[in-house]
């Protein structure tokens, strides 16, 4: 049986890469950078700049049976290349999972949300991903996944660094002490990506934890794994009511060994020296 075959585009980003080296060793996997000059000798690697390469040309070279769309840069240019792959998909054997994000629901403050919520967001960044997810309604059930992912954690995750980072320049990290947050990290939304293409799942997923935490808890928790820190903590107010950013899976579930909750995400973050 011949692999299937796997294009990832933003290849080269955080969750691009993370999805990559899950899936390398099992399907026939590819990927897109643009900047970064590390990836231009990897030949499974294919350089894209969605300001000025048309999408469809980098499809046709690879001709996928799986697009995994994890591009990160300008809205416009996202957008465009969004609407060229919807064509593109429309005539051609492949699906599209398209790396969404709770913030689709951030307008929404009193609650979790769930798979067939309403989508409404009061940030430019929730709108764009509507946007595009709104474009993939249109495409037979068959060929599409939105999967929709809250904040992600990971030992090499641009929050940890971040948090790492300003914790040893003894500087300010703003938590959110009204904000109640599921989480994922890398480790965990990959292995459930491979599920769902091992699976030929199509539909909305929601693949964060499916337990929920105060924002300023969870950053603590997560800084007193990382070793004796005295953090100092901005503490940013809001609304003086509790708000929900938190994605829950209720019709999609997925398998219980592929469940994670906020606690296994917070031990994940073994002090590395």
């Amino acid at each position: 049986m011949d692999k299937k075959k796997i294009l990832i585009l933003g290849g080269s980003g955080f969750i691009g890469n993370a999805i990559y080296k899950e899936l390398c060793n099992y399907f026939n996997t590819f990927g897109t950078y643009c900047h970064s000059t590390i990836y231009s000798e990897n030949g499974q690697f294919l350089r894209y700049d969605m300001r000025e390469d048309d999408i469809v040309r980098i499809v046709e070279q690879v001709q996928p049976d799986f697009i995994i769309s994890a591009l990160r840069g300008d809205f416009g240019a996202q957008v465009q290349a969004h609407q060229h792959l919807m064509e593109y998909l429309i005539k051609n054997d492949v699906k599209l999972y398209f790396i969404s994000s709770a913030n689709v629901f951030d307008a929404y403050s009193k609650f979790p949300s769930y798979e067939h919520d309403k989508t409404l967001s009061e940030s430019v960044y929730g709108r764009l991903k509507i946007k595009i997810e709104n474009m993939m309604m249109r495409l037979p059930k068959k060929k599409a996944a939105i999967l929709r992912v809250p904040m992600v954690f990971g030992n090499t995750s641009p929050r940890i660094k971040e948090i790492k980072t300003l914790l040893e320049g003894n500087e300010p990290i703003e938590v959110f002490p009204n904000l109640i947050i599921n989480v994922t990290n890398d480790d965990r939304l990959t292995q459930q990506i491979h599920y769902l293409i091992n699976r030929d799942k199509t539909g909305i997923y929601h693949l964060g934890s499916v337990d929920l935490i105060q924002h300023e808890e969870f950053i603590k928790e997560v800084i007193k794994q990382m070793g004796n820190f005295h953090p100092i903590l901005k503490r940013v107010f809001t609304t003086n009511e509790d708000r929900y950013l938190a994605a829950l899976p209720k019709d999609n579930k997925l398998p219980k060994n592929l469940r994670i909750k906020y606690q296994e995400i917070i031990d994940h973050h073994i002090p590395v020296d």
